[in-house]
């Protein structure tokens, strides 16, 4: 190992150091992203350009200068340039080419990210949705809209829990439930099935 680093040219060394260390962050960003333990905290510069990227009404942040997209662009540039060195000599077209390549990685790579955020769906259901729906008691609700007690509905798929009230007699756990009406964001009026 020591020969082989021994036999290569400063920038040959330097871009293996650069190739080195950026594939290194890569794989610790990579296995981070993919067990759920990668955070909003980029080091982010202080350009955030709030440019629209998807033609819409919603603007969303345009951020070029991140941490995970120096690593994108080193991780291009020092691999590209690397495996350029083999054809050439000239360190102008090196240089060129390994800039070009970077630069289209991190434009993949926050492409990717775009695309990606499209698919998500929001976690946030319309209460009125909830009217027509059907689930169980969880803590008794009283009779007559004295109290609020809890119940558990299916809304588009998704078990949720909200307060009730409900017109008519008691309703005891495990009771099975209609939503009939929507009182406020967290409230419902129920009524047995």
């Amino acid at each position: 190992m020591e020969t082989w680093w021994g036999s290569l040219d400063p920038f040959m060394q330097t871009l293996w150091g650069i190739a080195i260390f950026a594939s290194l962050v890569f794989i610790i960003q990579s296995v981070m992203t993919f067990v759920g333990m990668d955070s909003n905290t980029d080091f982010e510069a202080d350009f955030e350009g709030d440019m629209s990227v998807d033609g819409g009404g919603e603007s969303t942040p345009f951020q070029l200068f991140t941490f995970r997209n120096l690593i994108n662009f080193l991780l291009g540039f020092s691999w590209t340039a690397i495996a350029v060195r083999a054809s050439t000599e000239s360190t102008a077209t090196i240089l060129i080419a390994s800039v070009i390549v970077g630069v289209l990685l991190v434009a993949a790579v926050m492409f990717l990210f775009k695309w990606m955020s499209g698919m998500q769906q929001s976690g946030t259901i319309d209460m009125s949705e909830a009217v027509g729906c059907k689930g169980s008691v969880y803590l008794t609700v009283p009779p007559h809209r004295s109290g609020e007690g809890k119940v558990q509905i299916t809304v588009r798929g998704a078990i949720r829990e909200y307060d009730a009230l409900t017109d008519g007699e008691r309703l005891m756990n495990e009771t099975p439930i209609r939503v009939i009406q929507v009182l406020n964001g967290h409230t419902v009026l129920v009524e047995r099935l």
